[in-house]
C-alpha cells in the first residue's frame, strides 16, 4: 500500500464478478456470478425466531417525548415484547374482520406505537400501509390522501395522535374505524391502542401465522406520484425474505454481528420501512428511531442521537451526510462517537455531491486514519428495494456496481439510452387494484421496466459494473432535435455549486438552450451575509450569492462540449417545491416533469429573458 493509495476500513464485498449474455437487437443480461442462498418464507419467523433467541435484546427504541415536545431518554421494546404485544394487536385485527380487501392504514410518523401496529397486521396476515404523513400534516387539499384511502379501502386507520384529527375528518368514512395511539378525537368516536393492547390472544393468531406464505401481502407502499396519483406496490413476504438475504450476499457484513441502526428515514419508504427496518429485524438488530431530519430544524436531533449511539452501519440521503459532514468538521464528540464502530456508510435516494464525499473521507481519515466506504447502488419500491450494490472501496458518484444474487437484469437500448429492468423474487407482483398499469409496466420477458438509464463503469471491465445515467423519461430534445441528458447535468450543478444547491431541474424542451431552475440550501444564508430574518428572495438576490452563481454558471459552460450539456440561462428560485404539487417528496426528491408542469409561467418567462436576475454565461 503507498502513501498514495487510500486505506478502507476494511469491508468484504459479496458480489464482485457479474456474468453477461448478448441477447437479440442490442439487448443484453447482465446477473451475478453469484448464486442466491436460501432465505426464509415469512419475515414473521423472524420476529419469533429472535424472540426466542435472544428476548431481552432490544428491538426498537425510541426517545420519550416530553410535555414540552422535546424528546427525553431512550425507550427500549424489546423482541419478547414486540412479539407478545404485536400477537394481541394480530388477535384485534382478525377479530375485526380485516383482509387485503380492507387493510390497515397507518398515519403515523416512525415509533415504537407504528412498529406495534405493522407488526400486528403481520403477524394476522393483514397487509398495512405506511401513509407519507405530509399528505395529512402538510398538505391543504388532502388530494392525495384521498386517494390513498379510495385506493385501499381501509377497515382500520390508526393515527399516531388527535394531529390528525382534520385529515381523518376530510378523507376517512364515518363508518371505518379509527385507532388512535394517544389522546381522543373531539367530533369522532376512536378506538385506543391500549384497547387493542389488551385483547385475549386465542389459537386464531397462531392459525394466522402459519397460513403466511411467501406470497402473502406484507404491505402496500405508495410511489411518489410525482406527475400522476401515487400507485400502492404490492410487496409480500418473498420480496422482503428474499432481498434481506441478497442485502447479505452483496454487504456480509450486515449478518456478522447483530446491526445497530441510528435511522430517520420514513417507513411509508421503501429505503426506511423495508430495507432498513428489515435489516434489523432480519438480522437480530437494534434500531435506535431518530426523531431528527435531514432539515435546518431537524438536524439537531440526528447530531444529538449519533452523538450517544453509535451505529455499526449508517444510512441517509446526500441532504443528510451534508450536513453531518459540516457538523463533524467542529464536533469532536460527534465524530468519535459516529465513526467508532461503523463498518460503512450508505446513501441513496439521489447522488452524492463529490465534494460531500470528499469532505466525509478527509474527516474520516484525520479521526481514525481510514476511511469509510461509502456503499450505493441502485433499487425502487418495486425491487423491495436493494437491486445493483456496488462491487469495491473506491467508488464515484454515480457508480452503481452489480446485480445482487437472484436478481438478473436486462439492458436494453431506449432513446440513445439502456434502460435497467428487474426481474427476480424481489421484484413486486404489481400494483394493487391496477391491473393495466401493471401489465405495461411489465416487458415480454417479466422484467420490471424501470424507467432508470445505466451505462457501464468500464465498458472493458464489466466486473466493475454500472454507473446511473439519469431518467429516460426526464431526457428531452432541443429545437435542433439534440438530446438533452437530464440526469448528469443535474449532477454537475449540484456538485459545481456546493454546498449551496439543494437541486435543479432543466429547463428548454423544444427550445434552442437549455436553462436551469436552481433550488438553494439553506447554507446560501451564510454566503449572502444577511440577517437572519432577512427574506428568502433577497437572500437570493444579493450579490454575493448571485456572484457564486454566476461562478458556478461559467465552469459549467466552460467544461460543456455542446449546446446539450451547456446551461444557457438559470435562476434561483424562491419558491420551495410543494408536495402537494408532487414536485418534492417527503425525502425531499425533486421531480423534474412536475415542476416543470406547475412552473410553466416561470419556465417561458426564464427563456423570453423577462425574469429578473436571470444569470447566464459570461
Amino acid at each position: 500500500m503507498t502513501e498514495t493509495t487510500p486505506k478502507y476500513r476494511p469491508l468484504a464485498f459479496g458480489i464482485t464478478r457479474g456474468v453477461l449474455r448478448e441477447g437479440e437487437g442490442g439487448v443484453a443480461y447482465l446477473s451475478a456470478e453469484t448464486p442466491l442462498p436460501p432465505y426464509a418464507h415469512r419475515m414473521t419467523d423472524r420476529l419469533v425466531h429472535w424472540a426466542e433467541v435472544a428476548p431481552d435484546r432490544t428491538f426498537i427504541a425510541q426517545r420519550a417525548r416530553n410535555a414540552d415536545g422535546s424528546r427525553g431518554d431512550w425507550v427500549h421494546m424489546t423482541y419478547r415484547e414486540m412479539l407478545a404485544k404485536a400477537r394481541a394487536i394480530a388477535q384485534a385485527l382478525l377479530t375485526r374482520g380485516l383482509s387485503p380487501e380492507r387493510p390497515v392504514a397507518i398515519l403515523a410518523e416512525n415509533g415504537i406505537d407504528h412498529a406495534l401496529i405493522a407488526f400486528g397486521a403481520l403477524l394476522a396476515g393483514v397487509p398495512h400501509c405506511p401513509v407519507s404523513t405530509p399528505y395529512a400534516l402538510v398538505s391543504k387539499d388532502y388530494e392525495k390522501l384521498r386517494h390513498v384511502m379510495a385506493t385501499l379501502t381501509p377497515g382500520l386507520v390508526f393515527a399516531a395522535d388527535a394531529r390528525y384529527a382534520k385529515a381523518i375528518a376530510a378523507v376517512v368514512p364515518a363508518d371505518t374505524e379509527v385507532v388512535l395511539g394517544e389522546g381522543r378525537l373531539q367530533d369522532r368516536a376512536s378506538t385506543t391502542l391500549a384497547e387493542l393492547l389488551a385483547t385475549e390472544v386465542t389459537p386464531a393468531v397462531d392459525a394466522a401465522m402459519a397460513n403466511i406464505h411467501p406470497g402473502t401481502i406484507t404491505k402496500f407502499l405508495f410511489t411518489s406520484g410525482s406527475t400522476k396519483n401515487p400507485k400502492a406496490v404490492i410487496n409480500t413476504h418473498r420480496m422482503w425474505c428474499a432481498n434481506q438475504q441478497q442485502l447479505r450476499s452483496s454487504i456480509p457484513a450486515l449478518g456478522e454481528e447483530p446491526p445497530v441502526l441510528v435511522d430517520w428515514l420514513p417507513w411509508n419508504h421503501t429505503f426506511g420501512g423495508n430495507h432498513n427496518v428489515g435489516i434489523v429485524l432480519d438480522n437480530g438488530g437494534t434500531l435506535y428511531i431518530d426523531d431528527g431530519k435531514p432539515t435546518p430544524s431537524g438536524i439537531a436531533e440526528t447530531l444529538r442521537n449519533l452523538r450517544e449511539i453509535a451505529p455499526t452501519v449508517y444510512f441517509n440521503v446526500p441532504t443528510g451526510f451534508e450536513y453531518i459532514a459540516d457538523a463533524m468538521e467542529t464536533d469532536a464528540v460527534l465524530r468519535k462517537n459516529l465513526l467508532s464502530r461503523a463498518r460503512m456508510f450508505f446513501y441513496a435516494g439521489a447522488a452524492l455531491p463529490q465534494a460531500v464525499w470528499d469532505k466525509l473521507h478527509t474527516i474520516q481519515e484525520a479521526e481514525i486514519g481510514e476511511r469509510l466506504v461509502m456503499g450505493t447502488g441502485l433499487g425502487m419500491t418495486e425491487s423491495g428495494p436493494f437491486g445493483l450494490y456496488i462491487t469495491r472501496p473506491e467508488v464515484a458518484t454515480g457508480d452503481l456496481g452489480l446485480p445482487t444474487a437472484g436478481m438478473e437484469i436486462k439492458l436494453v437500448p431506449t432513446d440513445g439510452k439502456t434502460e435497467i429492468r428487474y426481474r427476480g423474487p424481489n421484484v413486486t407482483p404489481g400494483y394493487w387494484r391496477l391491473p393495466d398499469v401493471t401489465h405495461e409496466s411489465f416487458d415480454e420477458e417479466g422484467f420490471f421496466m424501470t424507467g432508470d438509464a445505466v451505462d457501464w463503469i468500464d465498458p472493458q471491465n464489466i466486473h466493475l459494473g454500472l454507473r446511473f445515467d439519469g431518467r429516460i423519461a426526464e431526457d428531452f430534445k432541443l429545437a435542433t432535435g439534440t438530446f438533452v441528458s437530464v440526469g448528469p447535468m443535474r449532477a454537475r450543478i449540484t456538485a459545481y455549486g456546493a454546498p449551496y444547491v439543494q437541486d435543479a431541474v432543466l429547463t428548454g424542451i423544444n427550445l434552442k438552450e437549455v436553462g436551469a431552475l436552481i433550488f438553494c440550501t439553506q447554507a446560501v444564508r451564510e454566503l449572502a451575509r444577511l440577517p437572519a430574518d432577512a427574506p428568502w428572495q433577497q437572500v437570493l438576490e444579493s450579490p454575493a450569492v448571485q456572484g457564486h452563481f454566476q461562478r458556478v454558471l461559467n465552469k459549467l459552460a466552460t467544461d460543456s462540449t455542446g449546446s446539450a450539456n451547456r446551461i444557457a440561462r438559470a435562476v434561483l428560485v424562491a419558491e420551495p417545491p410543494s408536495i402537494d404539487k408532487g414536485e418534492v417528496t417527503d425525502k425531499g426528491s425533486i421531480n423534474q416533469r412536475a415542476v416543470l408542469k406547475h412552473r410553466d409561467a416561470a419556465v417561458q418567462a426564464l427563456h423570453a429573458d423577462t425574469l429578473p436576475f436571470t444569470l447566464k454565461p459570461q
